[in-house]
């Protein structure tokens, strides 16, 4: 049983590289697809006070971009959980939880220091 869960959506490209990454290095996890099994609103609610609504919500992909603008104005912790919960594409990708850690996006540097 691994401890490591990474929640994204498999035709992205950015989680493609990222599990690529994650089995190179031989760490096992746990893949939790969003289009398939939806997007938690608790668990979406802990990311983004741990790391902030800014880190949390993709504000540069086509679904943002699509929203009606009062949807993409005012947006706190409450209403980004709604929004990422109605479209967990929105959701920065990929997010991994591993040992009780938390990272948001797929940057190698810091992937290698947390998984060394």
């Amino acid at each position: 049983m691994t401890n490591t869960i990474v929640y994204g959506i498999p035709n992205c490209d950015t989680v493609k590289k990222a599990r690529k990454w994650l089995h190179a290095q031989g760490v096992e996890y746990t893949f939790h697809d969003y289009k398939r099994h939806g997007a938690d609103p608790a668990k979406l609610a802990s990311w983004i006070e741990s790391e902030g609504v800014d880190t949390v919500l993709n504000r540069r992909g086509t679904t943002w971009r699509k929203l009606p603008e009062e949807d993409k104005a005012d947006v706190d912790a409450a209403k980004a959980v709604k929004l990422l919960q109605d479209n967990p594409s929105m959701i920065k990708r990929p997010v991994v939880e591993h040992d009780g850690a938390l990272l948001v996006g797929f940057k190698e540097d810091e992937w290698s220091a947390h998984f060394s």
